[in-house]
């Protein structure tokens, strides 16, 4: 432990020039400004972000990545509160009690709420990411192929469950997103899959494009759909937190903080989720239940510590397992990897500092959006007012200029294009976005693994079921598959009752 410390403190000074410092503040202020503009999410910034940032020393690169992050979760509640319109799908449960008070003209207190909630969210993430990510990078040192291929089954299935109303729309776009992962040379011998003849298909489908069309152009279709009428920001007073408000939903924060870091460690849930089981869990716990969605300080800052807290969950699986916890975080580790980082269980050998690095990264985050909802919010809430046709061609010139930016190929456009259509049309057939994208981050360590496995058993597949970590996660994939299809079985057999 006073090992970690000395490293913290290192990472800390590493990270303490003014021109890092300059860095971390502006790439905050860009995150909350994304999430706070409705139609523009965390993961579409990450990727855009990530295509500017590529000629960038390493360090620097992704301190501005993750402060675009965090600053984008905090962002969505600033909508959320003054138009009840989530600035980030994260920001739907905070809809729910911060429009309430904005409503009784209480916006400046629930700003304030959420400001601390978020602050104390991220820091109870950091904690966690902190202590734990050494322990869990110690177990999975004990992970072979036979376990890799599980737990990015496990990733996939699991997004799919629990992200979307149907969890048979989002296994089918993890299956989707783990072909699309296959396009191009096999590792082994370099034979051309599903390339039709086209030299570009043969190289495979880049990450950073293909994130840029499903979370970028497709947002930007989908906001173009719902064309949003100037809006009418609600007034609001003092926005600086009340120490009466901390000190009577402190079991809210640390509750929510625990959730939240849960569900950021599970793959490929995310934000939403995150923030929704912190709101469900506060309700249970809480003497006024009823109060809830009409305007309780309890709910709103349930909601904004549980999703904020995710953040540095999420990022935990993705250092140790190199496995993302959410979509944005499937971005961020694909930067890692542009940037010569290789996230796994071999990073506390090769440079555990670097695990450090990120706790300072996400503390630098987290002043930022501190300042910013103390101090700039009444100016920062003026971009709710930018026109949308303002808006959508800037978005679509970066969407273009960053994909043609990481290898300078119009391929990469055309492969953006591409999947912004693809997103688009299947976001209006209700299937989510996030299995897809973890199906093509996780389809290279499926294949590779699956392949290293076979080769190391000669074909045999027992050992996929006998090794004990292999074992237990291939029964947690078994059980989950199981347990759900029964779920749906008992509903529809239910829905068939009440119609007879």
């Amino acid at each position: 432990m006073f090992e970690g410390l000395i490293q913290f403190g290192q990472s800390i000074a590493h990270f303490s020039q003014p021109m890092v410092i300059a860095l971390a503040l502006l790439a905050s202020l860009v995150g909350v400004i994304i999430g706070a503009l409705p139609g523009l999410t965390a993961t579409m910034g990450l990727a855009l972000m990530t295509t500017l940032t590529i000629k960038l020393p390493s360090d620097q690169a992704l301190l501005i990545l993750i402060c675009t992050y965090v600053g984008a979760i905090y962002g969505g509640s600033r909508s959320a509160i003054l138009l009840n319109i989530p600035g980030t799908p994260a920001s739907a449960a905070a809809c729910l009690d911060g429009y309430a008070l904005a409503r009784q003209g209480l916006a400046g207190r629930a700003m304030g709420i959420a400001t601390t909630g978020s602050v104390m969210g991220t820091l109870i993430g950091m904690v966690f990411l902190a202590g734990f990510t050494p322990v869990l990078g110690g177990l999975a040192l004990k992970f072979g192929a036979y376990e890799f291929f599980w737990l990015a089954l496990f990733g996939v299935l699991i997004a799919g469950t629990l992200t979307g109303d149907d969890p048979l729309k989002g296994w089918l776009a993890g299956v989707a997103g783990l072909f699309v992962a296959t396009i191009g040379q096999e590792p082994q011998y370099a034979y051309e899959r599903y390339s039709f003849g086209v030299r570009d298909l043969a190289g495979g489908i880049q990450l950073v494009p293909a994130l840029v069309g499903a979370f970028g152009f497709a947002e930007l279709l989908t906001a173009m759909r719902k064309h949003r009428p100037p809006v009418k920001i609600n007034p609001f007073d003092t926005v600086i937190p009340r120490l009466s408000d901390v000190a009577r939903h402190w079991r809210t924060i640390l509750r929510s903080g625990l959730i939240g870091t849960g569900v950021g460690i599970v793959p490929g849930v995310g934000e939403d989720v995150a923030a929704w089981s912190s709101y469900a869990a506060a309700k249970r716990a809480s003497k006024e239940p009823e109060m809830f969605g009409k305007g309780s300080i309890d709910g709103l800052m349930a909601a904004e510590t549980g999703d904020n807290a995710c953040v540095p969950g999420a990022v935990i699986p993705v250092l140790t397992l190199a496995v993302p916890g959410s979509a944005p975080a499937a971005v961020l580790m694909a930067a890692m990897i542009i940037h010569g980082v290789r996230p796994g269980p071999m990073i506390m050998l090769e440079n555990p500092r670097f695990v450090y690095d990120v706790v300072a990264m996400m503390l630098f985050a987290t002043i930022g959006i501190l300042i910013y909802g103390l101090v700039l919010t009444k100016a920062l809430v003026q971009v709710l007012r930018v026109p949308q046709p303002l808006i959508v061609p800037i978005i679509f010139v970066l969407c273009a200029v960053g994909s043609f930016a990481i290898s300078g190929r119009m391929f990469d456009v055309w492969v953006m294009l591409a999947f912004g259509i693809v997103g688009y049309a299947l976001r209006q057939w209700g299937y989510p976005m996030a299995p897809l994208v973890l199906g093509i981050v996780l389809g290279d360590l499926l294949e590779k693994n699956l392949r290293r496995a076979l080769v190391l058993s000669d074909g045999d597949l027992t050992p996929f079921f006998t090794r004990p970590i292999s074992g237990a996660l291939a029964a947690m994939v078994i059980g989950s598959v199981a347990w759900k299809v029964w779920s749906l079985q008992r509903e529809r057999q239910r829905a068939r009752d009440q119609a007879a």
